[in-house]
């Protein structure tokens, strides 16, 4: 059933109704429209149509309620929570009294969090020394570790040579949605105050409290609806090449107990995509007291053949000989999907303004070769913490109330281990646009990664248009069955249709759609997905 569009109150409804509409229409290419379906100009949304232009907010009161805080962090993920429990850590350490707000958009902590997700422990030792002893909910080492290429038939099996990329031994196998949930109770056991349910969003159809910050941290993840705004209005990607994504579809399986292998780690690539399309799956065998395996399949979005649907490709993978075995008789329980920024160092924008800081898989911390960008992202959440206490405990700036600016963090972090991580690897996603492709890119790893160690100067230069791939009309490949041509009740044609109980807030709509026609706002606090563990 076609809902009508003034009902809807999801993320894929506001994406319609902030449409940019150019010329009147919807410019399906090679989709039949009819000659009578030429679409309103129906934008109506803030951020596209100002207030002060929209006659129904005449006489409107604007005024909402304030309160005051030191710091102010949006998004309540792995970075964002790093953050909070770093600075409230540093304020305990040294006895200062700092005011920390952590604001989240999903009804619950973790419930908007997927991700693959293998662990790479770094940045959480560093952050909790003691998790053992506090019941982290890190269950599963890798035991097993395993890289193959697929044709259609056959799996090729790849060693994975000690400091590849690739290489998870160390790692854990998580249900990052877990994790993060165990990571908002430490937050609050520290004195965070936690508003999950928050869209932090600029308005919302009842005003809202407003939190006042001296500096405000942006944890939103990939393709933030506030980062963009911050992008244009302080021109933060000034100085960096575009960024690019991928798409991240995953789901959790219930096995028959007899083919679980805990602590197993398996990524292949290869089939069902060609050597052009960057991509790849994991199969991750889980050790939560059933037998439980996460399994995935990421799809770079600058894919080149426009009818390819990342979505069906994944369930082709899963008929593969080498993994069907592993699902039958079993019984999916859970799935999601979420874009991913895939640019690597060279995409990462200025990280710093008066008044706030970029952490995180917003401006993209992703090891893209390594599948990981959790731990990277943790580490950028604590670094920015301690740049930020430092200068809300200077004498000379605890005067400063609302404002400060933190170009600190942006040093620090170019000094951690993760601006050396991501150097190292900064040449291998480019790599895989050579005549080779996706087989060059691994060729190219196993020889100056592995040999020179990420150390070969930077040359493999970005070709924007290529990668960004604005000039391939794919709706149904990359909305998940969000957005629907379907033909007219009557007469020739068709009509758009948003699925809006689809909408599960991946972002792709608004990345890869080539008119660039679609603006992804949030939802009503709460809204969304409620993932379990993912």
């Amino acid at each position: 059933m076609l809902v009508p569009l003034t009902k809807l109150s999801c993320p894929a409804y506001q994406c319609f109704h902030a449409l940019k509409i150019k010329k009147n229409y919807i410019p399906l290419r090679a989709t039949r429209w009819s000659s009578t379906s030429v679409v309103p100009r129906i934008t109506t949304h803030y951020t596209v149509y100002p207030r002060d232009k929209d006659k129904r907010w005449e006489g409107v009161s604007m005024e909402r309620f304030a309160e005051e805080a030191d710091v102010v962090i949006v998004g309540a993920g792995p970075a964002g929570l790093s953050a909070a429990v770093r600075l409230k850590q540093l304020a305990a350490q040294h006895e200062k009294d700092i005011r920390v707000c952590l604001v989240e958009k999903a009804a619950q902590i973790g419930a908007h969090t997927l991700s693959g997700a293998c662990l790479d422990p770094h940045a959480f030792e560093e952050l909790f020394p003691d998790w053992k002893e506090k019941g982290a909910p890190l269950n599963t080492p890798v035991t097993e570790d395993r890289f193959g290429i697929l044709t259609e038939k056959h799996r090729i099996p790849v060693p994975i040579l000690p400091g590849l990329p690739m290489n998870n031994h160390g790692n854990y196998i998580v249900r990052l949605g877990h994790l993060v949930s165990w990571m908002g109770e430490q937050a609050e056991a520290l004195g965070v105050e936690v508003y999950p349910g928050y869209a932090a969003a600029e308005t919302t159809f009842e005003r809202g409290l407003e939190l006042h910050a001296k500096v405000t941290i942006f944890a939103e993840g990939c393709h933030g609806h506030l980062a963009k705004q911050l992008y244009k209005k302080f021109d933060l990607r000034a100085n960096c090449e575009p960024q690019t994504y991928g798409i991240g579809l995953k789901e959790l399986w219930i096995i028959d107990e007899k083919k679980w292998k805990p602590g197993r780690v398996d990524h292949t690539v290869g089939w069902p995509l060609d050597r052009h399309t960057y991509g790849g799956s994991f199969l991750y065998h889980l050790n939560e007291g059933e037998p439980l395996v996460a399994l995935g399949f990421v799809v770079g979005l600058d894919y080149q053949n426009p009818y390819l649907s990342p979505f069906r490709e994944f369930q082709r993978w899963k008929h593969h000989p080498s993994i069907q075995p592993t699902l039958e008789g079993g019984k999916r329980i859970a799935y999601g999907a979420r874009a991913l920024n895939e640019g690597g160092l060279q995409s990462i924008p200025k990280l710093t303004f008066p008044g706030g800081l970029l952490i995180g898989c917003s401006p993209g911390f992703m090891n893209v070769p390594k599948i990981k960008g959790t731990h990277t992202a943790m580490k950028s959440g604590a670094l920015a913490a301690e740049s930020i206490f430092n200068q809300l405990t200077s004498e000379n700036l605890q005067s400063k109330t609302i404002g400060l600016h933190v170009p600190e963090y942006e040093d620090n972090l170019k000094k951690s281990w993760v601006w050396k991580e991501l150097y190292s690897v900064r040449n291998i996603r480019p790599s895989c646009h050579g005549i080779l492709g996706l087989y060059g890119g691994m060729i190219y790893t196993g020889i100056f990664y592995w040999i020179l160690r990420g150390m070969e100067p930077w040359t493999l230069k970005h070709k924007a248009k290529m990668l960004n791939n604005s000039s391939t009309w794919s709706w149904a490949a990359v909305a998940t069955g969000v957005y629907e041509f379907v033909p007219l009740e009557q007469g020739d044609g068709f009509r758009l249709q948003i699925n809006a109980q689809n909408c599960v807030h991946c972002k792709t709509c608004d990345i890869k759609d080539p008119s660039q026609n679609i603006n992804w706002v949030v939802p009503e606090g709460g809204g969304g997905p409620a993932y379990n563990g993912m």
